[in-house]
């Protein structure tokens, strides 16, 4: 089983499981992430060009433990996250907005410990650990 498959069965799952628009945005969220050209840096590169570094890098510390919608706009606008996010969880992207705020700032932890993306190799164990987090 390829590392898409697996997100793909764990947000299945996960959002069943949960019937949550956040599980639902949250697996969206990383299936879009792992077809997106920079993926989690990317993420981060957006958000630190927007006026955003010090959210991410408190985000990445561990030291705030959500963020606003408006945040979440600012920081991926432009990038096309949420919309393919609200896509592939089949919610708007003001949902994708609203979930992100509270799903972001754990995947940023998870996959950008300290502001530093790690390896996409390691994103299986990250996303499974994170969508644990909605069941």
């Amino acid at each position: 089983m390829g590392i898409m498959d697996m997100i793909q069965s764990l947000a299945g799952q996960t959002g069943a499981a949960a019937g949550t628009d956040q599980a639902k945005v949250a697996g969206g969220f990383i299936e879009a992430l792992t077809q997106h050209p920079e993926g989690i840096q990317g993420v981060l590169d957006a958000f630190k060009n927007n006026g955003m570094a010090e959210h991410v890098n408190n985000w990445g510390a561990g030291q705030a433990a959500t963020a606003t919608p408006e945040q979440v706009q600012q920081g991926l606008g432009g990038t096309g996250l949420i919309e393919k996010t609200a896509e592939k969880a089949g919610v708007s992207p003001q949902v994708v907005q609203v979930a992100l705020a509270t799903v972001l700032p754990m995947v940023i932890q998870h996959f950008a410990p300290n502001g530093q993306a790690t390896p996409t190799s390691s994103m299986g164990s990250m996303a499974q650990t994170l969508l644990s987090k909605f069941v």
